[in-house]
């Protein structure tokens, strides 16, 4: 029973990290982000544009 609850909760997870993926591709910190960031995310899917910019904007609240 333990593998359907995972599949479910995994579904879900995926679901929500959609919609949150897609919120902040859209959000005006997120696009002045990307017009600074220039040429060096040009080549990146939105995945992995919204995962350097999570991951900048930790880094440079954590400083």
């Amino acid at each position: 029973m333990a593998p359907i609850q995972e599949t479910r909760n995994f579904s879900v997870d995926t679901e929500i990290w959609n919609n949150l993926k897609c919120a902040i591709a859209s959000s005006s910190g997120f696009q002045r982000w990307l017009l600074e960031a220039g040429n060096k995310c040009e080549n990146l899917s939105t995945e992995q544009q919204v995962q350097r910019y999570l991951r900048e904007t930790l880094e440079t609240l954590a400083y």
